[in-house]
This record gives structure tokens, C-alpha cells and sequence, in this order.
């Protein structure tokens, strides 16, 4: 008779705890999101950097600890999103702001607000649209490549600065990279999500995935690392847009039609 009342106790346990597991990934999140909040306060520019990075580690984790469990809710989804707010929205802006846009004074912390917004704008166009949106891609840049772009930035351009003593360009470098994380954002661009990725039929690709992680990791300086890296695949992005868009108008257009028939 114990077994009999005891069974079904452990099952509801076990069930509470693949509920509470992934959104212990989405609180630590948001409490590293937070936690760069307050070392950008403190004037701790590179901790408030990496702590972006951890968050990001623990967004990427949460999905698939959820996946994994079978735990995936509305209630998890909601949760996630606002941890990203925090963690890729107010956490990169309040960087910018504080580290290099204070000078520009109102204009500043308009530049800082606009990321901010995009990334709420982002997120919200993510959950409301996330059951019809191509999976191999994503529609605009999401919100914790642009924050950990943010972070990256600003660890380039402070190590730059200890190696090489660059100086000068610091508030139209960073204002130039806060608008464009924003624009990017809220744009329709798409920008591969690398979800359908198959290592055996695209062995290419996969080796040149395997050399940029390697790059990250076991570079003496991956602040100088992982700034070029998230540049090549946010610039990436709009320049294959471009080409696609000239390919169609010169080679399917009107233009090649009229070429061949000249020739």
C-alpha cells in the first residue's frame, strides 16, 4: 500500500522539477542581465561585458534543458522573453550609455532607449510570429546576438585600447554600432538561425564553424576574437540580401533579357 501512495508522489516530483529546471536557466538570465546593469553602474565595464555573455549562455541553455525535460510551456516562453529584456535590452543599453554615449547628452540616452525598444519590439514579433516564420531563419537579428554584439564591441574596443593604445573614436564608434544593432533588429533581414544544420551534408559549413569556435576559445585575446566574428555574421546578413536582390533584378529581371537579346 505504501508503494501505491508513494509512486505517484515521486512522478509529481519529478514533474515540479523538469517545470523548475529550465527556468532556473532563464532566472540566472535575468540575474546576470542585471548583474551587468550594476557593474555598468560601478564603472566595471569588462564584468559588465562577460556577464552578458553568461546570460546569453544561460538563454541558449534554458530552450533545450525545456526540450530535453519535455517541460516547454507558455508559462516558459513569456518567462524567457522577459529575461531577454533585461539581459539583451536593458543591460546592452545601459553599457552603451554609461561606457560612451553620456557625452552626447539628450541624444545619448535617446540612442540607448531606441535599442532598448527594438529589442522589446524584436521579442514581441518573435513570440507572435514564431509559428510562422521560416525555422531555418531568423526574421531580423534576435535580441541576444545584438546584446552579446553590444558586449563584444565594447571589449574590442577596450582591448584595442590596452594593446595598441587606440583612443579617440570611442562615442561615434559605439553610436554607429548601437543604431545599427537596433535597425537590424526590427528589419526583415533574415539571418540564418543554422537550426536545419546537417554536419554530413555540409561538411563546409560545419568546418568553418568548428574553426571560428576554435578561434573563440583558444585565442590569447578573445576580446579581439569575438567582435569580428558577430560583425562578419550581422554584416553577413544584409550583404546576402543585397546580392540576391541585384542577382534576380540583372540575371531573371528585365535587364539580362534585354543583354541576351542584344547579343
Amino acid at each position: 500500500m505504501a508503494v501505491e501512495t508513494t509512486a505517484p508522489a515521486r512522478g509529481r516530483k519529478k514533474e515540479i522539477l523538469f517545470f523548475v529546471l529550465p527556468n532556473l536557466f532563464t532566472t540566472a538570465n535575468m540575474f546576470f542581465g542585471f548583474y551587468s546593469v550594476v557593474s555598468a553602474i560601478r564603472g566595471e565595464w569588462d564584468t559588465a561585458a562577460f556577464a552578458i555573455f553568461v546570460s546569453a549562455l544561460a538563454d541558449g541553455l534554458d530552450g533545450r534543458v525545456a526540450r530535453l525535460t519535455k517541460a516547454q510551456s507558455s508559462f516558459g516562453e513569456q518567462y524567457d522573453s522577459m529575461a531577454d529584456l533585461m539581459s539583451f535590452g536593458m543591460a546592452p543599453a545601459m553599457l552603451f550609455y554609461l561606457w560612451a554615449l553620456q557625452p552626447y547628452g539628450r541624444w545619448g540616452w535617446v540612442a540607448a532607449f531606441v535599442f532598448l525598444l527594438c529589442a522589446a519590439l524584436r521579442l514581441t514579433r518573435f513570440n507572435v510570429l514564431k509559428q510562422t516564420v521560416e525555422k531555418r531563419y531568423f526574421q531580423g537579428l534576435p535580441s541576444p546576438l545584438a546584446g552579446t554584439g553590444i558586449a563584444s564591441a565594447v571589449l574590442f574596443y577596450r582591448e584595442l585600447g590596452r594593446e595598441f593604445g587606440v583612443v579617440g573614436v570611442k562615442e561615434p564608434f559605439m553610436l554607429v554600432i548601437v543604431l545599427t544593432m537596433a535597425l537590424t533588429m526590427i528589419s526583415t533581414i533574415r539571418y540564418r538561425s543554422f537550426k536545419d544544420l546537417k554536419f554530413k551534408s555540409q561538411k563546409t559549413f560545419a568546418w568553418i564553424l568548428l574553426i571560428a569556435s576554435a578561434l573563440v576559445v583558444f585565442s590569447p585575446k578573445p576580446e579581439l576574437t569575438f567582435f569580428p566574428i558577430a560583425a562578419l555574421y550581422i554584416i553577413g546578413a544584409p550583404v546576402g540580401e543585397l546580392v540576391r536582390f541585384v542577382w534576380r533584378r540583372l540575371f531573371r529581371g528585365k535587364i539580362w533579357v534585354r543583354f541576351r537579346k542584344k547579343n
